[in-house]
């Protein structure tokens, strides 16, 4: 009897057992999870750094930050090379709060080797300037672009245009690529690119588009892709050859242009008062919306817009490691 009831405390205890070893899992932090908390660490660190006025240990303690996240970061995104890129490198360019280029997608990035021209990209060229890569690819997973998603929908203030909370709306949406890629001008979408849909991915989007400090780009010279798939996003970037131009939509935004230039010349003379030209709006802002519809109307007749789409087709081949 005693032998028995022994037995049956020995099984009653094993479910005990499981459930305290499983509780112990789940409460220990994911590789993700400690990435993140050492990127708050070294953003903390170096923020403070330079609130300090230590702006030269700053810059070489984030270097050395960099390495180390990436060093936690490549693993779990788990991805190799891609030919005709460089090593992969952390696409966070900032750690200090404030500074241009904070806040970017947490990700691995592979910077194309060549520039536009075919020139050695990261060096000087033939006429003294800096070649640029001609392309990004930046990979990071779903877990990880969902969390930074989060994080980004007040980025601008509430008052602003935010990335999208929806994975597929956000991913469409140039906001997200200003925030997530971009370090000195907003992104500006043009139109989208009839890509087709690689068969491993459960989304894919492709986008024709330009940047801007001020005015709308009168061309669009880059084109932007992204893709999810096997539990991973894929966002790459890229100037593109030929631009995509049409020329009467451009005659549309000069001329509005013109008119905002004729109104405050009335203004300045006292032809017009304030109340009269305050009618009249913003003409610039009404000339580029004019332009944005135009450009997205016709520019899919331009025979530089399927050269486009090919381009943009081959670099989401390229991001994906096809």
């Amino acid at each position: 009897m005693q032998k028995a009831l022994a037995a049956l405390i020995r099984l009653a205890a094993v479910p005990c057992v499981v459930l305290l070893l499983s509780n112990a899992l789940a409460a220990q932090p994911s590789p993700e999870d400690r990435y993140i908390a050492a990127r708050d660490a070294a953003i903390a660190k170096i923020t403070k750094m330079y609130d300090d006025k230590k702006a030269d240990e700053a810059f070489k303690a984030a270097e050395s930050m960099r390495a180390e996240l990436l060093a936690k970061l490549a693993p779990i995104v788990a991805e190799p090379d891609r030919k005709g890129f460089g090593p992969a490198r952390l696409n966070l360019d900032a750690l200090s709060e404030g500074d241009m280029g904070f806040g970017l997608l947490d990700g691995v990035r592979f910077d194309a080797l060549v520039g536009e021209n075919g020139a050695t990209a990261g060096a000087n060229g033939a006429d003294g300037q800096y070649v640029q890569p001609k392309s990004h690819i930046i990979v990071t997973t779903q877990p990880l672009f969902e969390r930074w998603l989060r994080a980004h929908r007040d980025w601008w203030g509430k008052k602003q245009k935010n990335v999208p909370q929806q994975i597929g709306a956000a991913l469409r949406n140039e906001s997200f690529y200003t925030q997530a890629i971009s370090t000195d001008a907003a992104v500006v979408n043009f139109n989208e690119l009839p890509i087709a849909k690689p068969a491993s991915a459960s989304f894919a989007f492709a986008m024709l588009g330009g940047r801007t400090q001020d005015a709308v780009p009168e061309a669009a010279d880059e084109v932007f892709v992204a893709a999810l798939a096997d539990g991973k996003l894929y966002v790459a970037y890229g100037s593109i050859k030929p631009k995509v131009q049409v020329p009467a939509c451009l005659a549309i935004k000069a001329d509005y242009d013109k008119k905002a230039d004729n109104a405050a010349e009335d203004l300045q003379s006292n032809r017009i008062g304030r109340k009269a030209f305050d009618k009249l709006g913003d003409i610039r802002q009404q000339g580029e919306d004019a332009y944005k519809k135009c450009f997205t109307e016709r520019a899919p007749q331009q025979p530089s817009f399927a050269e486009a789409t090919r381009q943009a087709q081959a670099l989401l081949a390229e991001a994906m490691g096809k």
